[in-house]
């Protein structure tokens, strides 16, 4: 009795191991055979991803997405391919990849080692850099004039960290205020209250163009560090990394990506018909001009 329900439970975690394997490796075929691809998307992640309500979403990345998925459709052969979205946040967008619920993420999510532990990458058409912003005349134009003033940043963010860290900074002393969330980092900003904001320089970038007088601020200093942000899907499936990591390439190879680039981050976007107004940074453009899926740590920092 006892041997038969080893060999049992034996079976059914073969089993199971090889359900498991099927369903990490074979991503195309699940898609094929459903008709439906999920699409991990965020809310808010400024111009990259977020969501225009009634369950609608759009942004830079929804736009890449759109691409890998119309590749995906004809490559299957399919008449027709529907598209459901998965709203995800900071906290479960690993998980929802792993465990199979959301085929493709794209939101905005930093591709380093320790992701890549349990999830994969496709190469990056966006390299965040972590920036300064500051009121346009207040003097500050370098990481050396922030000594003595007070800086804002958002409570649960790295960006202070960085700015410790920089060789440029040494020597600085300053005062750090955090704000709940960005928009109230921002706020401590325009009342005066700190006199530099530090953050991603397309978070920066976006609230400074729904400013009541966006021309009061600019974004200034060198870059404190540089990301990767890139579309984030299950490992151990070379036939589907092989597939949209394809037509990621391409879109670069195209000019389709700087395109896109500038449809989102220099032109009127939705719903307030703002410009975020963020050329891309020359990290940004050497991800075009050869696509990787290197992650950040393998980045040459500032």
């Amino acid at each position: 009795m006892k041997k038969s329900l080893l060999a049992g439970s034996a079976a059914m975690l073969m089993a199971f191991g090889l359900v498991g394997m099927a369903h990490a490796d074979d991503t195309l075929k699940k898609i094929k055979e459903s008709g439906s691809i999920t699409e991990g998307v965020r809310e808010s992640s400024g111009a990259l991803a977020f969501t225009l309500g009634d369950g609608k979403y759009t942004g830079f990345h929804y736009d890449v997405c759109a691409h890998i998925i119309g590749d995906i459709k004809k490559h299957l052969g399919l008449a027709k391919l529907d598209v459901k979205y998965q709203p995800v946040t900071s906290q479960n967008r690993i998980p929802l990849v792993q465990n199979g619920t959301v085929d493709l993420e794209c939101g905005s999510t930093t591709n380093n080692l320790a992701r890549e532990k349990d999830v994969a990458f496709a190469p990056a058409l966006y390299v965040e850099e972590v920036r300064i912003a500051v009121k346009a005349n207040s003097g500050i134009n370098s990481i050396a004039q922030l000594n003595g003033k007070t800086i804002a940043t958002t409570t649960g963010t790295t960006s202070v960290q960085l700015l410790r860290k920089n060789k440029r900074a040494q020597g600085i002393d300053f005062k750090e205020l955090n704000g709940k969330d960005h928009s109230d980092s921002f706020l401590l900003l325009e009342s005066g209250r700190a006199d530099a904001f530090v953050m991603d320089g397309q978070i920066l970038a976006g609230l400074i163009s729904k400013a009541k007088n966006p021309a009061d601020y600019k974004i200034v200093g060198e870059p404190l560090s540089v990301e990767p942000i890139a579309i984030m899907y299950r490992k151990d499936d070379p036939a589907f990394k092989k597939q949209v990591d394809d037509s990621v390439r391409a879109l670069a190879k195209s000019g389709e990506a700087a395109k896109l680039y500038d449809k989102w981050f220099m032109k009127p976007i939705p719903p307030a018909n703002t410009t975020v107004n963020l050329p891309a940074s020359e990290a940004t453009k050497a991800a075009w001009a050869n696509p990787t899926d290197k992650p950040l740590e393998q980045y040459t920092q500032p």
